[in-house]
């Protein structure tokens, strides 16, 4: 008795500690909080900084400083929406934004007609090298 009473401890021991990398991953820490826009229209078919042709139907965004390849979830702070994308360029050169979404990016987050909005971001994988 006194093993499946161990081993249902180990169970429940594990379950928590997923379910709290979990919640951290959804709910912990923003790595930045600031102004999110979208862009599209005049870039599209023009290569990236990162030296790709930017697609503005796929789910990609610019940052300033994160390294090309970064993949990073963008939370919507007042709807708590969120969408993952990967850093492929840099911007916005707008003070106060944080974010460039491709128009892709910004229609499955719904904020295409806003134009900005105000985001989280959380970095979930930064390229090694």
């Amino acid at each position: 008795m006194g093993a499946v009473k161990e081993w249902m401890l180990y169970v429940i021991i594990s379950i928590t500690l997923v379910g709290l990398i979990v919640l951290y991953q959804i709910a912990g820490p923003y790595y930045e909080v600031g102004i999110a826009s979208w862009y599209g229209p005049g870039f599209h078919g023009n290569y990236t900084a990162n030296g790709e042709v930017y697609d503005m139907y796929g789910i990609s965004a610019a940052h300033k400083t994160l390294p090309f390849g970064t993949i990073v979830r963008v939370v919507e702070i007042e709807t708590g929406r969120s969408i993952v994308v990967r850093i492929n360029d840099r911007g916005p050169f707008i003070e106060g934004r944080i974010i460039d979404l491709s128009k892709g990016a910004a229609e499955k987050l719904g904020i295409v007609e806003k134009g900005i909005t105000k985001v989280g971001l959380r970095i979930l994988h930064r390229p090694k090298g």
